[in-house]
């Protein structure tokens, strides 16, 4: 859909794109209970369709300690929605006003 995804590789990248580079608008994913990459979709005030949503869940799933599995839980919300506690470890966030899709994992580099 044209949209551009950031995933952070690491803790201190998850810190990163999600607290420095991702704005309130764009949508935050990660896998649901899992360790893994947090993905932004940006959206630069555009509303993305539902595929380029599952996409960035796929992306997610993939980059989760769950990326093996036929389906992984994908937590997705707004990036206004992630916030981190005071004296929180690296990566390490909040969120609320979340929704979740099940999502096969598919590394997005590879699809092409």
């Amino acid at each position: 859909g044209g949209f551009t995804l950031l995933r952070g590789k690491n803790n201190r990248e998850n810190d990163h794109v999600t607290m420095r580079m991702a704005k309130g608008g764009d949508i935050w994913f990660h896998a649901r209970n899992i360790p893994g990459s947090h993905v932004i979709l940006v959206c630069e005030g555009r509303e993305p369709a539902v595929a380029d949503q599952e996409e960035a869940a796929a992306l997610a799933a993939f980059y989760s300690k769950a990326g093996a599995s036929n389906r992984v839980p994908v937590d997705y919300t707004r990036a206004k929605h992630v916030k981190k506690p005071s004296g929180a470890r690296p990566g390490m966030v909040n969120y609320f006003e979340f929704k979740t899709m099940l999502i096969e994992p598919k590394d997005l580099e590879e699809a092409e």
